[in-house]
């Protein structure tokens, strides 16, 4: 498909999200509504996907003008159990988003419906390998909220419009591979929120371009991976850049991720379906990774990439046992209670390969505070894990103005110094926000891989250095800054000086002439 039909289809596909968005304005607010869109945009994807699957089985086997969509309930009874094993799910023909949504109109039962189809789609993965992956994947779409309308009429009247607008998504054919439209559908939604919904919606975003710069950073000399893992996955968009970028079938044993918020957990589960990823080849996990991580029998991981909350409270040393978890025990301190970053950091670094690269994204007060943060940046540097220091433009993402970094981190560097680049000029400005471009992110990895001194971008600065700091591990410490100031060359200034004095000295001489003319012509 050509680039300008794909940039068509996708902006078509904009237009259709916000048609539903001004549709049900006022009824759904905008964090809400958002989750009531991609859980049916899930439900179509999933009927979809299941009828491509069977059909295309099917008409291998020289029945050509087969569709499961027209199946009886019973007929399909029979491939049930086969359906679970290979998709991870199983849908009833009429159970399917098409069939549901063409009697959606007629249906006064409309929400009762719609609360079976959803019951007996997660049940159907109940007692084997998938059923932790569909578990509560659909509880986010409460089809009797009062906040779709007071009465069960005008609720139907709404889950008949959404039913609609998602039905009305060009999301191409998957014949054509344009499959990650869902996946496309689902990321406009949740920067559409982010950006409209402030705070709400920005600590589950991180935007696709500063997404792509900490994957491509992790890649670094590697086609393929073992597997990746993000420690705070939010929505999954970090770890789904892998996919994109390097291919799911190069992510050899699949996506694992962890998140706190459990609205945000279903919603990167749901996240990992649209981008056809299969059921056994992604764990994403529920809880607090710092102290009740969920992966201990995955780690160590190739690739790692995250955007930890910044600065939030954790148990650190008023929970005895911590000191001792071999994450946080080697460097003898744990990160301040008010303050968690060094502590995701640590975690990474311990579930890291030997061969792996980890690119993390901070809040810049780590890079120079005291105290117990400056002693994990001692054990940090001593042990020659950071292998570079990027500081990012300001006004980067969505609900905060401030101009973060990231940390990469390795565990076997062939040097003894660590790397700072200075990037906080490379991005272009869109309305009141920063932008990375691909230009822009090409030239961090060239910094990065050149790993040379380059006047006010980059500089290469042994570990003992560093140490002489105080481990201070701010990049302008050790990146010159560029004066921009206009450079005055004072011969020219002082002639300019000289003639405009003269100039003065003339017009001041002509005044007093009139002047004099005047006060001559008055006393006539």
């Amino acid at each position: 498909m050509s680039g300008n039909k794909k940039e068509q289809e996708r902006a078509e596909l904009h237009r259709t999200i916000w048609g539903i968005a001004n549709d049900l304005r006022g009824s759904v607010d905008g964090w809400d509504f958002k989750q009531y869109v991609l859980g049916i945009l899930f439900y179509r994807y999933i009927s979809e996907n299941i009828t491509a699957y069977i059909n295309k089985g099917e008409r291998e086997a020289g029945n050509g003008a087969f569709d499961y969509s027209k199946l009886s309930d019973s007929d399909a009874e029979s491939a049930r159990e086969d359906l679970v094993n290979t998709k991870g799910f199983f849908v009833l023909p009429s159970e399917l988003f098409k069939n549901v949504l063409a009697r959606a109109a007629s249906d006064e039962n409309l929400n009762e419906t719609l609360e079976s189809v959803f019951k007996n789609i997660e049940s159907s993965a109940q007692g084997t390998p998938s059923e932790d992956n569909l578990k509560g994947l659909f509880d986010d779409i409460d089809v009797n909220s009062n906040k779709l309308g007071g009465t069960v009429i005008k609720r139907n009247e709404k889950l008949v419009k959404l039913l609609g607008g998602v039905g009305d998504m060009k999301l191409g054919d998957y014949k054509d591979n344009t499959i990650d439209a869902f996946g496309d559908a689902y990321e406009y939604l949740m920067s559409m929120y982010a950006s409209n919904a402030g705070k709400s919606g920005g600590e589950y975003y991180t935007p696709q371009e500063v997404s792509e710069l900490l994957t491509r950073i992790a890649l670094v000399g590697k086609t393929e991976v073992n597997k990746v893992y993000d420690p705070a996955c939010g929505s999954g968009s970090l770890l789904l850049n892998f996919a994109k970028i390097l291919g799911k079938e190069n992510v050899r044993q699949g996506f694992f991720g962890q998140e706190i918020n459990i609205t945000t957990y279903n919603l990167c589960r749901i996240n990992m379906f649209l981008h056809d990823v299969g059921f056994d080849k992604f764990d994403i996990a529920h809880g607090d990774t710092l102290t009740d991580p969920q992966h201990w029998d995955d780690e160590p991981f190739e690739a790692i990439v995250s955007n930890p909350p910044y600065s939030i409270k954790w148990e650190g040393d008023g929970n005895v046992v911590l000191i001792n978890d071999p994450r946080f025990a080697s460097a003898g301190v744990l990160a301040p209670k008010s303050k968690a970053d060094l502590a995701f950091v640590m975690h990474s670094l311990s579930w890291l390969a030997t061969s792996g690269t980890a690119a993390i994204v901070c809040f810049p007060g780590i890079m120079y505070r005291s105290g117990a943060e400056q002693k994990i940046r001692k054990y940090l540097i001593d042990n020659n894990y950071i292998d570079c220091v990027i500081q990012l433009p300001d006004n980067l993402f969505f609900g905060t103005s401030i101009s973060t970094c990231v940390m990469v981190l390795k565990k076997s560097k062939s040097g003894n110094s660590t790397l700072f680049i200075d990037a906080s000029r490379e991005c272009v400005k869109v309305t009141n926000s920063n932008k990375l471009t691909t230009a822009n992110i090409d030239a961090i990895l060239a910094a990065y891989t050149n790993r040379e001194n380059v006047d006010y971008i980059a500089s290469l600065v042994p570990n003992g250095d560093i140490a002489a700091q105080g481990y201070n591990l701010s990049v302008r410490t050790y990146v010159e800054q560029e004066d921009r100031r206009e450079v005055v060359d004072i011969k020219i200034l002082n002639a300019e000086i000289e003639r405009i004095v003269s100039r003065e000295d003339v017009l001041r001489r002509e005044i007093n002439t009139i002047i004099a003319k005047i006060e001559v012509q008055s006393n006539e």
